[in-house]
């Protein structure tokens, strides 16, 4: 459930104030944009922690006593009197909400345009991991395999399963500037959709980041089968693989899914 849908249900029993960074000066915990909602027993949601997020509860919870927001934007500054060092300053929006705000959340706080696609091939145990690291991340995930019933239930909300037959069949209903991993069973599967993705690239240039789960030998062994198949240097060089952050030990699927998450962040 997202943060946004847990906020509803609660706006079902009680109020709340919407606490939202609306500026940052210099350095800050959190990004312009973020969010949590505050009630009289609980919190969704975070906007960085520490003692900036303890006054704004407590600021919050008082604005929920006297029944109204009384300042709707105030002014932090991260040094000595919060206990912080960040040395930026932060403004936060307060807002009262109630159940008639419900309707309108999903469009103010669960917006997803700018959130990262990517599309995954491969419903193994790798495959799996990464999807767990995925749910909580602002991605929205296809999720591909050639068998049936790979996928378990419920899946998360951003995430939308497909089982596709042949497998490779599925890259051109991909969305622009998807993040593609591969890692499906089969190697031959691997190399199909990888020659597809590359073919698309090839055509369309919209897929930004291509993946490829593998060992070294491997990839130098795909690469004269990608070149048998007409694919040129630059565009084989498109390709990751192995894929991975270095300096991430073990070969778990839980430690593969956590360096394979933290590179395709860091793409553009």
């Amino acid at each position: 459930m997202r943060p946004w849908q847990t906020l509803a249900l609660r706006l079902a029993r009680e109020p709340a104030v919407l606490v939202r960074v609306d500026d940052v000066q210099g350095s800050g915990p959190r990004e312009v944009g973020a969010w949590m909602a505050v009630t009289a027993s609980d919190v969704v949601g975070t906007i960085g922690g520490g003692q900036l997020e303890f006054d704004a509860i407590a600021r919050a919870r008082a604005a929920l006593a006297a029944g109204r927001v009384i300042d709707a934007r105030q002014r932090f500054a991260l040094g000595p009197s919060l206990g912080q060092c960040c040395g930026g300053v932060v403004f936060l929006s307060f807002e009262w909400l109630d159940v008639s705000a419900i309707a309108g959340l999903s469009d103010r706080l669960g917006r997803q345009d700018d959130w990262r696609r990517v599309a995954l091939f491969g419903g193994g145990h790798v495959g799996r991991a990464i999807v767990d690291l995925l749910a909580r991340l602002p991605v929205r995930a296809h999720w591909i395999d050639s068998r049936e019933d790979m996928f378990p239930e419920p899946l998360p909300d951003n995430v939308r399963a497909e089982q596709s037959e042949p497998v490779q069949s599925a890259v051109a209903t991909l969305a622009p500037d998807s993040h593609v991993l591969i890692m499906s069973f089969s190697h031959a599967e691997d190399l199909d959709v990888l020659a597809a993705c590359l073919k698309r690239q090839r055509e369309s240039g919209d897929l930004p980041y291509i993946g490829l789960i593998g060992s070294k030998s491997k990839w130098a062994t795909f690469r004269h089968r990608l070149e048998a198949r007409g694919f040129g240097a630059d565009e084989i060089d498109h390709v990751t693989c192995p894929i991975g952050i270095p300096g991430i030990p073990g070969k778990q699927p839980e430690m593969v899914a956590l360096a394979v998450v933290a590179q395709l962040m860091q793409t553009r």
